[in-house]
């Protein structure tokens, strides 16, 4: 299993779809919002820059494409742009200089300008937590992947909605192909320079 360095100055914390809709949920949503909160808070510390991301789309639906026909709950409206489901979940804490990014599909790469902040940041790292991990998250790392960003994948400061196999499933894949797995502890280990090559 790789075990990826981290420069903090090169890093950045993305922070997938704590939304109402999956948050509610998803299994332990509340604990993955807790955890994602501590996170967060050490990596604005170190310098780390954090990104939040929001799936949605126009209320009119004209960008809703192909996902209408896929997802029933999506065209009846769940994320919808200003529609409570869509919002922020009220824990999750925001700080003023953590970056809003809202991306119209799964994946936090395609239609937003996250590659652009990136490269302009000198960026080649993403810390990766949120819901859900099987979808959102793994398109996500996948898609950061296939730019050449290492990927740290949580495994406890992300979830899913489906059963607990889709869960290690997703992280056995993401370890295996795409990125490194570990704990929150390991990365804040990792982040403190403490870590002594915990993988999860």
């Amino acid at each position: 299993m790789v075990d990826f360095k981290l420069v903090p100055e090169n890093t950045v914390m993305v922070n997938i779809d704590l939304q109402n809709c999956f948050v509610d949920n998803a299994d332990r949503g509340l604990e993955v919002v807790d955890r994602v909160n501590r996170l967060a808070m050490i990596c604005r510390n170190a310098g780390i820059l954090v990104i939040h991301t929001r799936h949605v789309v126009r209320p009119d639906h004209s960008n809703i494409g192909i996902l209408g026909k896929l997802v029933p709950k999506v065209r009846d409206g769940m994320l919808d742009e200003g529609s409570e489901s869509a919002a922020f979940h009220a824990d999750l804490r925001i700080e003023p200089n953590d970056v809003l990014l809202t991306k119209p599909r799964f994946g936090a790469f395609h239609g937003t300008d996250l590659d652009v902040i990136l490269r302009s940041r000198g960026i080649d790292s993403l810390i990766i937590t949120g819901i859900t991990t099987d979808v959102c998250c793994d398109t996500t790392a996948r898609e950061a992947n296939a730019r050449d960003f290492k990927v740290f994948f949580l495994s406890d400061a992300t979830t899913t909605s489906r059963p607990p196999q889709s869960q290690r499933t997703t992280l056995e894949l993401i370890s295996a192909l795409f990125g490194q797995v570990l704990t929150t502890e390991a990365m804040i280990a990792k982040i403190n320079g403490t870590d002594v090559g915990e993988v999860e």
